[in-house]
């Protein structure tokens, strides 16, 4: 149950900072997944609660790979 929950809590926050860069986290997990990064959800979380730039950075490279502009 507590697995369940923090995978649920990580979505939810990378779905909401996906979001402030204008991508849906499908469309961001699909591109990170063509552009070859390979940070799992706990990392990604991490990364957008913490350091915005790096996460800025990265939604920018699933964008370019998913082809969304």
């Amino acid at each position: 149950r507590k697995k369940r929950d923090y995978r649920s809590l990580w979505v939810m926050r990378i779905n909401a900072a996906a979001r402030e860069h204008g991508v849906s986290y499908s469309v961001f997990m699909s591109g990170i997944k063509k552009a070859g990064i390979e940070l799992d959800r706990k990392s990604l979380a991490d990364l957008a609660v913490r350091d915005a730039a790096a996460f800025a950075s990265i939604v920018a490279q699933a964008k370019t790979a998913a082809g969304v502009a």
